[in-house]
């Protein structure tokens, strides 16, 4: 007869062994679901999608539930890193292996990609073609240029010249816009577009980032898309640095931002009014850019962020007089070329953003950073010299919208 707390205390030993201590699919700490069928230790989160594929995979509570003693024998004769041995086997580099924090679409089709289609064992790989032949077409519902509304747009993505093209009708030949793989990125982002497939491509259009924000009705279809970009991506970096090591291309694939949310901005001068504006700062290129809302496809300014030995800083501040509305908790970022300052609605946000420009701030620059900062601070929207002076009291003058 199986005895309880003894198969308990025998689960809670094993999930405290290297590689059980992780969930097998996402990496979360301390996994407290195992299932019997595969063999793994998993977290809260994943064991949702295991109990959505029951001819693959059993989920039970290692503290809650009860055990059968064969049960944890078997337990016993697997564990995280056999299994993943297996199921993992054949991961292409460029595949995005979902972390904890990341989106219920993309940790979803990974547990469905390892187990119920064994994309990765080695015995399908026929499955990987979609995302991984150097071609990839198909449909996608796109954000409207100047309203909320999404539609149905073409999408076409070629290894063989780097880009990806986009067409507003299915039969056309001529497409609205060829984007480089030089300078694009994609990530997923449910919340902000408004659906759980919601997926924002962005590139560099002339000095500026460009955001199309895209989704799929298809889970697999809006993550296998995400892939193909990802493999295509990743021949890019191969050519244009073939000695480069695998491990070192694979995280300038596709890179999320650190810290996105609103703030609100003044100007070069300090004395205009306080406007509310969508900040995304990124680690990997150091750059701080800016939207009016959100979801605005055009990149209104951005700025670089150096070193502390370049002249950068950042610090708590508390807002003067009376040009600001109701957010009162500041932040300040001290560059060479001027002062920026911000205002946060709550002091998490403060404390989160300034923790976010500490990190940048932190980070030894690299060779590339250097032709980001030249490119950046050339931009237009950032120089301020006299002649801007004099620019911002005309528009002042002529009641037209700042920028910085």
């Amino acid at each position: 007869m199986a005895s309880p707390e003894r198969n308990k205390k025998i689960l809670l030993d094993m999930v405290k062994q290297p590689s059980n201590d992780h969930c097998a699919d996402c990496g979360a700490p301390e996994p407290d679901w195992a299932s019997y069928k595969l063999g793994v230790f998993v977290c809260v989160n994943c064991s949702g999608t295991h109990r959505d594929l029951p001819a693959i995979s059993q989920i039970k509570s290692i503290r809650l539930d009860f055990w059968d003693d064969f049960l944890v024998e078997f337990m016993k004769t697997r564990g995280n890193a056999a299994a993943n041995a297996f199921y993992e086997k054949c991961v292409p580099p460029f595949y995005y292996r979902p972390q904890e924090k990341d989106c219920v679409v993309l940790k979803d089709q990974w547990i469905r990609a390892k187990y119920e289609r064994r994309e990765f064992t080695g015995e399908n790989n026929s499955l990987q073609q979609v995302y991984s032949s150097g071609l990839y077409e198909g449909i996608l519902w796109k954000k409207g240029k100047d309203n909320k509304q999404f539609l149905k747009r073409r999408f076409l993505l070629s290894e063989t010249d780097f880009t990806l093209r986009y067409f507003t009708k299915e039969d056309s030949k001529k497409p609205k816009a060829v984007i480089s793989m030089k300078d694009l990125n994609a990530v997923f982002q449910p919340e902000k577009i408004g659906h759980a497939h919601g997926l924002q491509i962005s590139y560099l259009e002339g000095e500026r980032t460009r955001n199309l924000f895209v989704y799929h009705d298809n889970s697999q279809e809006i993550v296998s898309c995400f892939n193909a970009i990802r493999a295509t991506r990743f021949a890019y970096l191969k050519k244009v640095d073939p000695n480069a090591r695998e491990c070192d291309l694979v995280p300038l694939i596709t890179r999320s931002s650190i810290k996105e949310g609103y703030m609100e901005k003044t100007g070069p001068a300090q004395w205009e009014t306080f406007k509310k504006r969508w900040f995304v700062l990124n680690l990997t290129d150091r750059k701080m850019s800016y939207f009016k809302t959100s979801l605005d496809a055009l990149e209104l300014g951005a700025v670089f962020i150096g070193t502390e030995v370049h002249g950068y800083s950042v610090r708590e501040v508390q807002p003067k007089g009376n040009r600001s509305g109701r957010w009162r908790f500041g932040v300040t970022l001290e560059t060479p070329d001027r002062q920026f300052v911000f205002l946060c609605d709550q002091e998490q946000d403060q404390r989160e953003w300034i923790e976010a420009f500490k990190l940048v701030i932190s980070q030894p620059m690299l060779p590339q950073h250097y032709n980001s900062m030249k490119t950046i601070h050339c931009s237009p929207c950032l120089q301020y010299t006299s002649s801007m002076r004099l620019m911002i009291i005309i528009n002042v003058v002529n009641d037209k919208k700042l920028y910085f």
